[in-house]
């Protein structure tokens, strides 16, 4: 059983900040920011969770099933990721690429200590409370700084070198791999796949809470995160939601089609109506909710998958996007893990037929993507779910001083590789820019 009790807060995005410093005395945290960004099926504007009770960490083989085994038992809150390396427990798939991170393939973690923010409303859940505890904890968390002191050392290399940031596929490589991958579309092996490349660094230091506070700060995403466990991190501003359960309801929002943002409102406003009117973007948008609503349909009640908004335009600070809504209903006695199972991973980071792209994918390119395109989120204890897409994210491991991120564009027959990849820069700009 949870204690629970309420607090109003003065400054909302003055707490947020304290908050994500106090935690970091935990080795487990997961800090979830909404930015308040104001969309369709928005809830919490932050979660924080720290310090795990009780966890599960594993790697593909039966994690579906030992997951949904540790979400019967705790029948509590849960937070955590699925990584995209996942898919090989769903299907006959593997994972051979390099994997210079290490993240386990499956984590979640039932936090003694949670913290639910809406609006100015606070609500404090801890298990095993001691005496004073949840005021004792508020009153160090309101006397926090906003901001780490020390902010001008945020990187470094070891040694004192330089930070050098490298490219896993070069630009003439990644022009040859697109080519290969539209052979595999004329052919009629698949429709469309999402294809990735890496970026990385070696022996790097990095302050993590610094990096993802200026991550977030100039992307202001409605899915931002911050990841710790242990030595583990990730510093994420996605705006995609890959799925969410309310009550009997599931809900999933795509994001296929990206365009870039201009300073000058006139330029802006084309940007996005050529978004809107380009037929490649809207027929990689409709390809993936075409796979969407197939996947919903393992679990959903006869013909209730509806589209409820289709490619419709959402801007953020980086990037205009297009994002479809597809929903579905499902039965009380529904699975959250079952629902999750028949639908990871997300069409929008996978493509068209789903395993014949997955498989292509995995021979094409040359990085392991683990907790890249897999999602982060929590189980509530009532069955509800809310997970992200892990995009637009730096991940460091500290002790194998490893610091990766990837970006990706989705291939169709009218993609044209040169603009692949330019689409994928832009999308690592905001990376770039922090990490420099």
């Amino acid at each position: 059983m949870r204690t629970i009790c309420a607090k109003n807060i003065e400054n909302a995005e003055r707490f947020k900040q304290q908050l994500l410093l106090w935690s970091q005395q935990y080795n487990e945290v997961v800090f979830l920011d909404s930015n308040r960004y104001q969309q369709r099926y928005s809830h919490y504007d932050a979660v924080l969770a720290v310090e795990a009770f009780t966890s599960i960490k594993t790697d593909y083989y039966n994690a579906f099933d030992d997951l949904k085994q540790y979400q019967q038992q705790t029948k509590d809150w849960l937070f955590g990721y699925l990584s995209y390396d996942m898919k090989n427990a769903v299907e006959d798939l593997h994972s051979e690429n390099f994997d210079g991170l290490a993240f386990p393939d499956l984590f979640f973690f039932q936090p003694k200590k949670l913290f639910l923010l809406k609006g100015t409303l606070l609500e404090i859940q801890y298990l095993r409370l001691c005496d004073d505890e949840i005021e004792s904890d508020f009153t160090s968390i309101t006397n926090y700084p906003q901001r780490i002191t020390n902010n001008n050392v945020t990187l470094s290399a070891v040694e004192g070198q330089q930070l050098k940031i490298a490219q896993r596929i070069s630009k003439e490589n990644y022009i040859a791999k697109v080519t290969e991958m539209l052979s595999h579309i004329h052919r009629g092996d698949i429709y469309e796949a999402n294809f990735c490349m890496e970026f990385y660094a070696e022996n790097v230091r990095i302050e993590p809470v610094a990096i993802y506070q200026k991550l977030n700060a100039i992307s202001r995403p409605p899915f931002a995160t911050y990841f710790k466990n242990n030595q583990q991190y990730l510093l994420g501003a996605s705006p995609e939601r890959y799925l969410r359960k309310e009550g009997c309801k599931v809900i999933s929002q795509p994001i296929k089609g990206t365009a870039k943002r201009y300073s000058d409102a006139a330029s802006d406003e084309k940007s996005k109506t050529d978004l809107a009117q380009n037929p490649k973007e809207r027929s990689e948008n409709v390809m993936i909710v075409d796979l969407v609503r197939n996947d919903l349909s393992h679990t959903a009640t006869k013909g209730s998958v509806v589209v409820e908004e289709l490619c419709g335009i959402y801007s953020f600070e980086q990037v205009h996007q297009m994002i479809s809504t597809v929903v579905s209903t499902v039965a009380e006695s529904t699975s959250p893990i079952d629902i999750l199972k028949t639908t990871f991973p997300m069409g929008s980071m996978t493509g068209a037929p789903k395993i014949s792209a997955m498989k292509i994918i995995e021979d094409l390119e040359e990085t392991k993507r683990g907790l890249y395109s897999g999602a982060v989120g929590y189980f509530t204890p009532n069955n509800d779910f809310d997970f992200n897409v892990v995009i637009r994210s730096i991940l460091y491991n500290a002790q194998k001083e490893y610091l990766s991120f990837s970006v990706g564009s989705a291939i169709t027959s009218q993609a044209i590789p040169e603009q692949e990849y330019e689409e994928c820069l832009l999308k690592a700009k905001a990376m770039f820019e922090v990490l420099r």
